[in-house]
């Protein structure tokens, strides 16, 4: 015998009130950013540099500071604001940045690593609308430093949130980003099959405007060197292609064959890509 169209109902408006009561309980509990975010609390040694805190509207940001050899000993002629990805933190790899770039560029580098919130010693917690603001804040207190010293920002992975953010609302001389991803996309298209969309379309509406990498893509115009990891199944390359495809400005596409989620280039691709930094930040002599 069919049920009653009051019975239908009242299953109905159950089933609804349930399922909104599961919305309120993911979103209360932070479900997208527990999701998503992989943090890397605690202090962590800066070899050949320093750890600073700086404030910002989230609280504090820990920036690791490191200058290249040439810049030990002369004002800096490019400044890289740098952010890594998931479960890392900025301490151990930022001397090696001013060193690489310096050795790219022939010009004396100071590098500044950013932990965002929750990561290293920066103020947590590590939620996805507090990366837009700690981000601008650290471009805003380095460019009241370097002044009229060019701003290149380099970023993989989570970081690249960060960085497409900066890059687009800042004034910055050149852009490096590795295997960047669409939150939204990914959230959509990767996940929707096993829930029917009932979570993953509430959550990717959630997520911030301010750092969608493919809207901020389309207003970034600084010089884009693009690296994606050839077997990358964190970011399958078909989504990073949509914010490379989106990107407004001047841009080069490298793939590293053979490369899982921000996968080291081989000393073939090294040489490569150090050109390629080296066209990305004409320098004056």
């Amino acid at each position: 015998m069919p049920p009653r169209p009051k019975r239908l109902r009242r299953t109905l408006t159950t089933l609804l009130a349930l399922y909104l009561l599961l919305l309120i309980v993911v979103f209360a509990a932070h479900l997208p950013d527990l999701l998503i975010i992989h943090a890397a609390p605690g202090p962590l040694d800066t070899p050949d540099g320093q750890s600073t805190l700086i404030p910002s509207p989230t609280g504090q940001l820990e920036v690791c500071i490191a200058r290249s050899p040439a810049a030990q000993s002369a004002a800096p002629a490019l400044y890289i604001l740098f952010f890594v990805g998931n479960e890392d933190r900025v301490n151990p790899w930022t001397a090696g940045v001013a060193r690489m770039w310096e050795h790219d560029t022939g010009k004396p580098v100071e590098a500044w690593g950013v932990n965002l919130p929750g990561f290293g010693l920066s103020t947590g917690p590590a939620y996805l609308p507090r990366i837009g603001p700690a981000a601008l804040a650290a471009f805003d207190a380095l460019h009241a430093k370097a002044g009229n010293t060019p701003i290149a920002v380099q970023a993989a992975s989570l970081g690249t949130l960060a960085a497409l953010d900066i890059a687009a609302h800042r004034p910055i001389a050149a852009l490096s980003l590795q295997d960047p991803p669409p939150l939204a996309a990914l959230v959509l298209e990767r996940n929707s099959w096993w829930n029917a969309g009932l979570l993953s379309l509430p959550i990717a509406f959630s997520l911030p405007t301010d750092i969608d990498s493919v809207a901020n893509a389309r207003h970034s115009t600084a010089p884009l060197l693009f690296i994606t990891s050839e077997y990358d199944t964190v970011v399958p390359p078909l989504f990073q292609q949509r914010i490379f495809d989106a990107y407004a400005g001047p841009k080069h596409h490298i793939l590293l064959p053979g490369a899982h989620h921000c996968g080291q280039p081989d000393p073939a691709m090294q040489l490569k890509l150090a050109a390629l930094r080296h066209d990305l930040v004409r320098l004056p002599d």
